[in-house]
């Protein structure tokens, strides 16, 4: 069975309904994890987004250990890439009020690594996406994210020299 030129593998009725939440919760992180990522920090929008997306990241590795069980010849690298995802989500998520570069540097890196075990799945399939060779599915979400993530601790250390009072 195909849906959008994607293949669906014929794992049963478990396999596909841990697809359907894993689908919905993957593209719930990708709309608020940019939310996130875009808005001011400490506002609302970025708590309410951050919160948002640590769950459906939860949601989306409790599905893809599902998935991966069931079918762990086909998902095992998928499961490493939704591990250090889910990880360094949480990472991020504990260490926002002690260490707000770190939380920047782990949340940037765990959205990283939620668009690479997309591409490496599904990029085969997508338009575009299937001219180019599978280390592009691996490497293009961290060349990309890379200098995104960096921008962003740039900035956080430029705001918060600006705060400092004058010695």
């Amino acid at each position: 069975m195909d849906v959008l030129g994607i293949p669906l593998p014929a794992a049963g009725p478990l396999f596909l309904s841990a697809l359907f939440v894993h689908v919905v919760a993957g593209l719930t992180c990708v709309v608020s994890g940019a939310l996130a990522a875009l808005s001011r920090k400490g506002r609302p929008l970025h708590l309410r987004s951050g919160q948002v997306y640590l769950w459906g990241l939860a949601a989306v590795f409790v599905t893809m250990a599902v998935m991966s069980a069931i079918r762990w010849r086909e998902n095992a690298q998928l499961f490493a890439v939704g591990s250090l995802a889910f990880a360094a989500g949480l990472t991020g998520y504990l260490l926002r009020r002690r260490r707000p570069q770190l939380h920047i540097l782990a949340m940037g890196s765990s959205y990283v690594a939620l668009l690479t075990g997309f591409y490496v799945d599904n990029g085969p399939n997508l338009p575009l996406w299937n001219r180019l060779p599978t280390l592009a599915y691996w490497l293009l979400p961290a060349l990309i994210g890379a200098p995104v993530i960096l921008r962003a601790l740039a900035r956080r250390r430029v705001r918060r020299a600006s705060a400092t009072p004058p010695p």
